[in-house]
């Protein structure tokens, strides 16, 4: 008994935080989503009405700013999702060799991952300025033309982009590099013997092999970029206009800034939940059928 009071006491401060920062949260906000709450007046219970006009199932055509900010966290999820697996895998192949101050450059290149998001996006209003930039100075003398990064609407996308790429492709370098140490070097010596061709040993034993660890970093960074808000706040403030304006961006624009339309605010934030699970759900079943 005393054992089982000095583990349930040990317990006890894991499940209370859960219950009161995860769980009360979610069916707090979920209630709110059943609301037309807003900040300084009664809520009153409306059902799904909010669902219903975000998604344009009124008849009313939908939120087209909630349409339009969806399609922009769509394209970074994917873009930077994409980016990041590329650029983090190829740089820990190139890790996985013998290199000189391999631990310096590891060290180095890891420094973006622990940097504050809304920071980097600050240090991007340096970096892509449109006059006095390192990136427009280095496409000057590359001989290419200047980029208006915060007037041109795709020009601000990608510098959103490439600011999110450049802070999550450590974690990607740092996961891939552990699975690619974790294979078996008898497995490379046995292929050499048919081929020195590092395409052929990587197509064949190197991807196969940490498949299932790209897997899950891609899982989490599109999970993750969906609820992208830092880097466009301090980066583009959304412009121009609204075009690098997130979907969490939106969400919290509607329910904590103006109006604070809190009831409509928690429909969007669920709506943002299905799709992750959805896709967590697809991602978890494919897994398990391929090891049943």
């Amino acid at each position: 008994m005393r054992n089982n009071r000095a583990k349930y006491a040990f317990l006890m401060p894991g499940v209370i935080w859960i219950l009161l920062f995860t769980l009360f949260p979610l069916g707090y906000s979920f209630y709110l989503g059943l609301t037309d709450f807003r900040l300084g007046r009664e809520a009153e219970f409306i059902g799904f009405d909010n669902y219903s006009e975000i998604l344009g199932l009124d008849g009313d055509g939908g939120d087209d700013k909630a349409l339009s900010t969806a399609g922009f966290t769509a394209f970074l999820a994917v873009g930077s999702t994409s980016m990041t697996l590329l650029a983090g895998t190829f740089i820990a192949w190139i890790f996985n060799h013998d290199i000189p101050f391999v631990k310096q450059m590891r060290a180095i290149i890891t420094m973006p991952l622990f940097a504050a998001p809304i920071a980097l996006g600050f240090l991007g209003v340096v970096i892509f300025n449109e006059t006095s930039g390192p990136v427009n100075n280095i496409l000057q003398g590359l001989g290419l033309p200047r980029v208006n990064w915060f007037i041109s609407p795709w020009g601000a996308r990608f510098a959103v982009l490439f600011t999110d790429v450049w802070q999550w492709t450590p974690f990607v370098f740092i996961v891939v590099l552990a699975a690619m140490q974790g294979i078996p070097e008898d497995l490379f010596e046995s292929a050499r013997l048919d081929t020195k061709s590092n395409w052929l040993l990587f197509r064949h034993i190197t991807f196969p092999l940490i498949a299932p660890a790209l897997g899950t970093v891609a899982l989490l960074r599109l999970v993750e970029t969906f609820k992208a808000i830092d880097i466009p706040f301090s980066l583009t403030r959304g412009g121009p206009g609204q075009v690098t304006q997130t979907y969490s961006y939106y969400t919290y624009e509607k329910g904590l800034v103006g109006s604070f339309q809190l009831g409509e605010a928690s429909a969007l934030a669920y709506l943002m939940v299905i799709v992750a699970i959805i896709i967590s759900a697809f991602y978890f079943s494919r897994v398990s059928a391929r090891f049943e």
